[in-house]
């Protein structure tokens, strides 16, 4: 297909028909190239895995749901490194146009699926989100993204990441749509309203001076047409950057024991900030992830409390635009500990987040999230629509 955005695949060239009929028919989609698609190769992008790695023999379950359902798959999307990454900048394989920022990153690593989606090129498109890697995109391209809650869809024909925080997600330009996707790859379940509205007051303390305010004005009208007036709350008494030493130690822990052999014996070439990435994810200490085992616990536990009776919690989806393109390694990084501070509460506690377009700072877009308690998925889209409406 034409791709003037650099979003699709070069190596591999998928396009298949949905059904005749169907509640997502005559829509197309694109999957971002973790996804398996029988009889084709996942390049995962990294040009290593797609020389090491045989076709696939069955098509993923979410991609085959929505091909069921009428959508009709357009093609695979370009992905960072191995899922690794939240600045969508691949070494390999460049770095997709994000339309509402073409002098940012679009976001990663489900940067080809975001970049495609908020350029027109389909309706909807498949990311992942392990750390943040479907909320940050949709946040920096202007666009819906939802994480749901862990486990809400089965990951069979999906290359891991850190499994115990791996999700499917996926992203639209509306939240009606993102709602529709979802009536076809969530269980069933109700659509409540909302409880509470609670507002984290440490998580947006998080964000950059130019953004926060810009940000909280938003939050009035979405608490509004929530029908509830917005409460502050701090989530994190220890502190967020606590629980994000926590989050990294245990998804550092996952992705090596997803990756580590592999690695070791194939030696692959990683871009900047991947191969350093990989290298702490080896050396986390066992003491340490039982530590962050237990203090995980205690979150979720914590978590499920605060947004029991349908309470919605609302956080920045990220410290404030999409980074610059070609920024130094170490700012690169300083950025990314900034939005994981934010992102892990949802990846912490398997919670369903969903990031809505809020505003723009610099000229550039950031939205706002919704969490939901576990399992609140279906309730948490209907929130959405709602208060993208209040946005509009």
């Amino acid at each position: 297909m034409d791709d003037p955005l650099g979003a699709f695949c070069r190596h591999v060239d998928v396009a298949l028909p949905g059904a005749a009929a169907g509640p997502l028919a005559g829509l197309s989609f694109a999957a971002k190239d973790i996804y398996d698609v029988a009889g084709h190769s996942c390049c995962c992008g990294n040009p290593d895995w797609l020389a090491s790695h045989a076709p696939a023999e069955h098509t993923a379950p979410a991609v085959t749901a929505l091909l069921d359902a009428g959508a009709s798959l357009a093609g695979k999307t370009l992905t960072d490194e191995l899922a690794f990454s939240l600045n969508g900048e691949n070494h390999h394989y460049g770095t997709p146009v994000n339309s509402a920022a073409p002098r940012r990153v679009p976001g990663g690593s489900s940067n080809g699926s975001a970049a495609a989606v908020a350029g027109g090129l389909v309706d909807f498109a498949l990311g992942s989100d392990t750390g943040g890697s479907v909320r940050a995109p949709a946040s920096y391209c202007g666009i819906f993204g939802i994480r749901p809650s862990h486990g809400a869809i089965a990951l069979a024909g999906i290359m891991p990441l850190a499994p115990s925080f791996d999700t499917v997600g996926w992203f639209t330009r509306d939240a009606a749509l993102l709602e529709r996707v979802g009536d076809v790859l969530l269980p069933p379940g109700g659509k409540a309203a909302a409880g509470r509205v609670l507002v984290a007051e440490d998580a947006f303390a998080r964000m950059i001076p130019a953004a926060r305010p810009e940000l909280e004005a938003r939050i009035a009208p979405v608490a509004a047409a929530l029908g509830h007036g917005p409460e502050t709350v701090t989530i994190a008494g220890e502190g967020l950057d606590k629980w994000l030493a926590h989050f990294q130690a245990l998804q550092w822990r996952e992705i090596w024991e997803s990756h580590g052999d592999w690695i070791t014996r194939t030696r692959p070439a990683f871009g900047p900030g991947i191969d350093e990435r990989f290298r702490l994810a080896s050396q986390v200490p066992d003491a340490v992830v039982a530590a962050a085992r237990a203090f995980r616990a205690q979150v979720a536990g914590r978590m499920r409390a605060l947004l029991a009776d349908g309470a919605v919690l609302v956080l920045p989806s990220a410290p404030g635009p999409a980074p610059l393109k070609a920024l130094a390694q170490a700012a690169i990084t300083d950025y990314r500990n900034r939005a994981l501070g934010i992102l892990c509460v949802a990846g912490l506690a398997g919670l369903p987040q969903v990031s809505v377009p809020a505003t723009t700072v610099e000229g550039a877009p950031v939205g706002l999230s919704l969490v939901g308690g576990p399992g609140s998925d279906r309730a948490l889209l209907a929130m959405a629509r709602k208060a993208a409406a209040a946005l509009a």
